[in-house]
């Protein structure tokens, strides 16, 4: 009885992960962006020094997808291919000017349909853990699998 749980519980985890595997890349394909919309959530890692001070190279932020952003609030917008994390300094009428806290100026100035949302949340050192969690989920994932034909082949000599 204990293995036929332990083999369903199993399965429903490979499911889980291949199904948001899947998730993910179908919807980065349709909606050809370069993040992921989880729930009205996206998680993204900070690659330049322009927020210092604030947010430092490796840390991740946690974006809500929104264009409703305030003066001061931590943006991300898309520009060109790159997305871009800076401090949103002014509003004027359709304009939106944005500045890194690390540098001397100030961005072009966007437009609100640039914007992908707001930072809610900083994560300091999110590479050193992002490489931590793959580390743990695929050596999970690589020791369901053998489990679950160990069980398998049990299953079958019986």
């Amino acid at each position: 009885m204990l293995k036929k749980v332990l083999n369903i519980i199993l399965d429903i985890i490979i499911i889980v992960v291949i199904i948001l595997l899947i998730y993910i890349m179908i919807q980065k394909s349709i909606t050809k962006e370069n993040y992921t919309n989880i729930f009205g959530y996206t998680f993204l890692e900070v690659l330049t020094g322009s927020m210092s001070g604030t947010i430092e190279i490796g840390d991740g932020v946690i974006v809500k997808i929104t264009k409703d952003v305030e003066e001061e609030d931590i943006i991300v917008y898309k520009k060109d291919n790159s997305l871009i994390t800076h401090r949103l300094i002014e509003k004027q009428n359709d304009k939106l000017i944005a500045k890194g806290d690390a540098n001397n100026t100030q961005d072009e100035p966007i437009t609100n349909d640039m914007v992908v949302g707001k930072v809610i949340k900083i994560i300091p050192n999110a590479n050193l853990w992002k490489k931590i969690i793959i580390s743990v989920v695929i050596a999970l994932i690589i020791i369901f699998i053998i489990v679950k034909i160990i069980f398998s082949k049990k299953q079958l000599k019986k």
